[in-house]
């Protein structure tokens, strides 16, 4: 029985003599582990190689979609993709910004990765509600008021904008409390609420001040808009009052609620 005692006390003190963890976990759970966090580590090295070492997940093709005015080789070479680089790599965020700067007329793109070895380019261009007149060219004003490209021929259907910004004390005085950017801005707001057969027949946005907008139509037809405030009756209301007056020359929807037209 002590022979069997003292055996039994050895092969416990034999058991509890190794390292902490070994006693804590046991020698063939502490192996389990070992193996596990062996093959994480190289699982981990092997993804790294083959997302950056290997030539399997490379950009090899750039392709653009979205374009109207621009070219697709335009979008290319602006965009500068660096092909031949892991698809993972490539910084997306930058691109877009290259395209941005060298492209004005690019309002939004869309730069996605498209495995295993493309990138994509979803362009949105800027369209121009009206053009201003610099010298023979024209240049293109969007809807927020940007001057985002300056071209040899005028877009069709596109009115040309006026500033004809008197040197009387009021227009003077508007200018100088709005500045011409501002003034800019509300012409575009009226341009675009124009409903879609009144756009068609506009020539001309002419802006006196800020409280003095108007239109001049095809057929020698003007409108009176006065300021851009409440566009949208405006629009709705000449609409009503060109179909209420079709001989009409000249028309008044400075106060929506109070139109008036004249002329035939």
């Amino acid at each position: 029985m002590a022979g069997s005692a003292t055996v039994e006390r050895g092969a416990r003190q034999q058991e509890s003599s190794g390292p902490p963890l070994v006693r804590w976990l046991g020698p063939r759970r502490l192996r389990k582990i070992i193996i596990l966090a062996l093959a994480v580590v190289l699982l981990g090295a092997g993804t790294g190689w083959v997302l950056y070492g290997s030539q399997w997940l490379r950009v090899e093709r750039v392709s653009v979609s979205g374009t109207g005015v621009l070219t697709p080789q335009q979008v290319r070479e602006a965009a500068a993709v660096p092909v031949g680089s892991p698809l993972v790599s490539v910084d997306t965020d930058a691109i877009e910004a290259r395209l941005r700067t060298k492209l004005p007329r690019i309002d939004s793109v869309d730069v996605v990765r498209s495995w295993p070895h493309g990138i994509g380019l979803k362009v949105t261009e800027r369209t121009p509600v009206l053009l201003v007149q610099k010298g023979s060219n024209f240049v293109e004003v969007d809807d927020e008021g940007v001057r985002f490209a300056t071209v040899s021929k005028a877009p069709k259907g596109v009115p040309l904008l006026e500033m004809a910004v008197t040197s009387s004390r009021s227009a003077a005085a508007s200018l100088r409390r709005f500045g011409e950017a501002r003034l800019v801005r509300e012409a575009v707001k009226a341009a675009g609420s124009l409903p879609a057969p009144v756009a068609r027949a506009t020539r001309v946005v002419k802006v006196r001040s800020y409280d003095d907008i108007s239109l001049r139509l095809s057929g020698g037809r003007t409108v009176a808009w006065g300021s851009a405030d409440e566009s949208a009756a405006k629009g709705r209301t000449l609409t009503a009052l060109m179909k209420a007056a079709p001989a009409a020359r000249h028309f008044d929807v400075s106060a929506p609620t109070a139109p008036a037209s004249a002329g035939s």
